[in-house]
């Protein structure tokens, strides 16, 4: 089956470009004490969970709170890291 003739398209402009921002600044890699902070956190807090569950009277009740916190604030750094 032949091919149909192509028409060029007159006095459309292409879509235009949107203006170039200056490149930023490349971050390098995450220190070494930002990543165990980071993996510190989480398994202290996984470790004060834990204990909060096996020994129920840890820390008058705030085990179960500090492990929580411990672990959310772990999990939060890891969004900073590269």
């Amino acid at each position: 089956m032949p091919k149909s003739k192509t028409r060029k398209k007159k006095g459309r402009p292409g879509r235009p470009t949107p203006p170039s921002t200056p490149a930023s600044k490349v971050k390098g890699e995450s220190p070494t004490w930002y990543v165990v902070t980071m993996f510190g956190l989480m398994a202290l807090g996984v470790v004060l969970v834990v204990l909060n569950y096996v020994i129920t009277d840890i820390f008058g009740g705030w085990g179960l709170w500090v492990g929580l916190l411990g672990i959310a604030v772990g999990f939060l750094m890891t969004t900073n890291y590269r």
